[in-house]
């Protein structure tokens, strides 16, 4: 027979079921008939000769049921008929259906959720062609104890004029322009990048045109590109915006081009793009300022491309100068080495480590899922002996009997999925709501088709994780044992009640790991709130950017500008002070090295970098910081351009043995520069995160004049009010018009409260910590009705055991003990495995934890309590319910 033939006759077959049958059933006649013709023609009577030819053909019912097996189309029927089967013993145990529904939904929408993230954030590709090839230009100065540096002017030009690897090489930096003539003066931010940034990203504008290297002239025409938003925002998409003039802190600029869409770079939120203006006669080879990226040539590896780096960097002191003031060999001292990365390793940083944690922990919360469903099936499987014996008497097999146990769980994992893959997308969205969620790609984020196709696989191989055990013990069911109860008040076989014991003892093991996760967490968390960040009443304090335009020269003026908002600040009612910083607290600044005059450097050697920050009179107090040792600035020293500084306890410890000490002493910025007097002394503030080590830092006045004479001044700085209105709307309107009256053209920005930026900084140990809260909640509770489910069951199977117990004189307490010393003992042996997973998984955890050890024997010990009192409490109540049991009805029932 032909496949046509086959597949369309299955089909008709499918389609026209009555009619396939009785084809069939007149062929099997047509047979007989034929072979009691036969037989008669042997000498046989026709009755005789009718019933020698059915005990040769055999059951009809059978081999009608053999022929129809020769299709195709009968492994699909029979596939839909299980498939019926299972849907309607789901229906008809609706109870069943409903726990194990609740319990599935809630590990797979919990693993679901946790892929969402990591499929966002890890899995998917930058949105640019071919992004792999691009990498972070990234260094480490290890002479001057600098593990990242980013990249300067000199170190790009050299990059792009003999490296090997590198088919593109791009620099840009952040930036923020005060937008003035298209309404209310708007703060927006941006970046300055270089002609090749677009370039080197495969991007090309949506309208107009990119930059190009006539545009980094510094004396040619300013020009700048708008994103897609900005520009819909500001002219309404209208196409004659190309070529108009927006002014940009009170100088216009040219708008050349409009980007597309899709346009996103690292994360960051952008307006526009302005182009780098300099001349190249006046680079120097210091000034790591500005972030680089540079596209790989096809086939060349990430080590290729560090080793070719290592080889031109050298070159860029043969190339560019020094910079006025320091050592012709301050490149070579400072030990400058490349430390490429991926461009996507470098924006996702060490949070791969967290959101893995985070996947094996929901793994955990689905494997004891998995296990809690399990046992409720074996438990069913034990009432279904009868229905299962009937069938392997009515002629099915082992393995159809396998099918369709797997089939019921498979169909009920898949449900468990759908309704798994919704709390996911409602879990992904009160999550994205949330402050705690500040993962980089956020928007990347989503139910996508790989989410499904994920959740999808999940549920299948959770329903025949699950649905393996109680099919396999159940294959070959006990025809004879099964035909004569029921079993309802069989007892147990041993082997099944020892798989039962075992999935609760697993389900312990699994609760006891993530209990020890999260108790670890907790410990983390506690230990980071009571770390002094350097600040205090950070609720009370509100912070703003503010930037004086280029349209105000000199430096003095610009720093009476800035002295007069801050009065107008603290002006404002309820506000008791004011002041003003170049860098929020938690919010990096520049690095160099600082020399001190009682401490010279041997020849080749520099000074360990320090971070820098420029604040105003009176930031300390402003901010709840303790001044330890000496004074604060004063405007008259801003003024008067006094050469002095302020430096953090831990410095004044490792140059001078304690802040007193300090007092007096000088330090300069490089070898050729004045000297500068150390006249204060602060608390050190946690700049990189409360998590980690605080950085020795100077604090230098607003305005500093160098020993060459140049005047270095912060035309942009982040105010900071100290106030019980932080965080209301009618303070930012207060901030908005304290500034414009000072300056009309002059955008408030950035507005938030210091507390927000300090919560931000405990993001991954907050959102670590409650997602491990609640997959260690859901352990608990799993393992609790895990203990429950199964001790429950062994009540009503003993139930004339325990009626001759207390028959025979059997106190209640006795009886009580009995089922609750098998909880505990459950509990017991699931412990003793829960604290070897422990161990391994929380040795994983090293990099997440702070202020406590991984092994930490306290945390353990309550991990290990709470199971107890839950396996206690678990096996008390269904212990209860057994001595309620009258002896007599027990009895009788039997």
């Amino acid at each position: 027979m032909s496949l046509w033939r086959q597949f369309s006759g299955g089909l008709q077959a499918l389609v026209k079921r009555q009619t396939a049958d009785q084809e069939i059933t007149d062929e099997i006649s047509h047979y007989l008939d034929e072979a009691t013709a036969a037989f008669v023609a042997r000498g046989l009577s026709p009755d005789a000769a009718r019933r020698a030819a059915r005990k040769e053909l055999g059951n009809v019912t059978s081999l009608r049921q053999e022929v129809r097996g020769y299709g195709w189309e009968n492994r699909i029927e029979t596939f839909l008929a299980d498939l019926r089967h299972a849907a309607r013993w789901l229906l008809a145990n609706r109870g069943f259906t409903a726990v194990s529904l609740i319990v599935l939904a809630l590990g797979i929408g919990a693993t679901t959720a946790i892929f969402s993230i990591v499929e966002g954030v890890l899995l998917k590709p930058l949105p640019y062609p071919h992004s792999e090839q691009l990498v972070s230009l990234r260094h480490t100065a290890p002479g001057v104890g600098i593990p990242d540096l980013n990249m300067s002017t000199s170190v790009y030009l050299t990059y792009r004029e003999e490296g090997r690897v590198f088919q593109n090489v791009a620099l840009s930096t952040g930036g923020s322009w005060a937008v003035t003539g298209l309404g209310e003066p708007e703060k927006v931010p941006g970046r300055v990048v270089s002609h090749d940034f677009l370039d080197t990203l495969r991007i090309q504008p949506e309208l107009g045109r990119q930059f190009t290297a006539a545009d980094e002239n510094p004396d040619g025409e300013r020009t700048v590109m708008l994103t897609d938003g900005f520009w819909r925002s500001k002219f309404g998409g209208d196409r004659a915006a190309l070529g108009r003039h927006i002014v940009l802190d009170g100088t216009p600029w040219t708008i050349v081009g409009v980007l597309p869409p899709s346009f996103e770079f690292m994360d960051r939120k952008i307006s526009l793009l302005v182009p780098f203006r300099f001349r190249r006669a006046d680079v120097t080879v210091l000034g790591f300022c500005c972030d680089g990226i540079a596209r790989l040539k096809p086939g060349v590896t990430l080590a290729q491309a560090n080793a070719d780096a290592a080889r031109v960097l050298p070159l860029a002191t043969e190339k560019f100068p020094m910079n006025p003031g320091w050592s012709p060999t301050t490149f070579q001292d400072a030990r400058i080495a490349p430390r490429l990365q991926l461009l996507k390793d470098f924006l996702i940083g060490d949070l791969g480590k967290t959101l893995w944690v985070l996947m094996a922990t929901m793994s955990i919360v689905m494997l004891i899922a998995c296990a809690n469903v399990a046992n409720l099936l074996l438990v069913r499987m034990d009432e279904r002996q009868h229905e299962l014996a009937v069938r392997a008497a009515l002629g099915a097999t082992a393995g159809r009997i396998v099918r369709s146990l797997l089939l019921e769980s498979v169909l009920l994992g898949l449900l468990g999925g759908a309704l798994g893959l919704a709390l996911a997308w409602i879990a992904l969205r009160i999550l994205s709501a949330s402050t705690l969620m500040n993962l980089p790609r956020m928007h990347e984020i989503s139910i996508d088709p790989a989410v499904m196709a994920f959740a999808f696989v999940l549920s299948m191989l959770a329903g025949l994780l699950f649905g393996l055990i109680p099919a396999l013990k159940y294959a070959r069911p006990r025809t004879a044992a099964g035909l004569r109860s029921e079993g309802r008040s069989l007892t147990a076989g041993r082997e099944r009640q020892r798989a039962r014991d075992f999935l609760v003892a697993a389900q312990v093991s699994l609760a006891m790991i993530l209990l020890v996760g999260a108790g670890l967490m907790i410990r983390t968390f506690h230990a980071l709130r009571h770390v002094d960040p350097g600040f205090s009443g950070a609720a009370r304090l509100e912070t703003m950017q503010v930037g004086i335009p280029d349209t105000v020269q000199g430096t003095e003026q610009i720093v009476r500008m800035e002295e007069a908002i801050l009065r107008k600040l603290e002006a404002i009612p309820g506000v008791s002070s004011a002041a003003a910083i170049s860098a929020l607290p938690l919010n990096h600044d520049q690095n160099d090295p600082i020399y001190a005059e009682d401490h010279p450097e041997r020849k080749g050697e520099i000074p360990p970098a320090r971070r820098f920050k420029h604040v105003s009179p009176g930031y300390f107090a402003a901010v709840g910081s303790r001044l330890i040792a000496g004074r604060d600035f004063s405007w008259d020293d801003n003024y008067s351009r006094i050469h002095a500084g302020i430096v953090s306890e831990n410095l004044a410890r490792e140059l001078w043995g304690n802040p007193a000490a300090a007092i007096g002493r000088r330090i300069r910025l490089n070898p050729k520069d004045s000297w500068y007097e150390v006249i204060g002394v602060v608390a050190d503030l946690h700049d990189d995160g409360v998590d980690r080590n605080a950085p020795t830092m100077v604090y230098w006045p607003l305005l500093q004049r160098n020993a060459d004479g140049h005047e270095d001044v912060v035309r942009g700085l982040y105010y900071i009010v100290r106030t019980p209105r932080a965080g209301s709307e009618a303070l930012v309107r207060d901030l908005q018009t304290a500034v414009t009256s000072v300056n009309a053209k002059l955008p408030v920005a950035d507005v938030n409260t210091l507390q927000s930026i300090y919560d931000k900084s405990l993001a991954r140990s907050s959102v670590t910590l409650m997602l491990l809260a609640i997959a260690g909640g859901m352990a608990l509770l799993l393992g609790i009705v895990g203990i429950y489910g199964v001790i429950s069951y062994s009540v009503s199977l003993r139930t004339r055991e325990i009626g001759i117990r207390m028959a025979l004189g059997g106190s209640l307490e006795k009886v009580t003990r009995l089922f609750v010393r098998e909880g505990v003992a459950m509990c017991g042996i699931g412990l003793i495995g829960g604290f070897t997973g422990a161990l391994l998984l929380t040795g994983l955890m090293k990099s997440l934890l702070f202020g406590v050890n991984s092994a930490d024997p306290l945390t353990y010990a309550v991990a290990a309590a709470g199971l107890m009192v839950a396996a206690l409490v678990g096996s008390y109540l269904p212990a209860r319910r057994a001595t309620k049991v009258d002896p007599v009805e027990a009895l009788r029932a039997e």
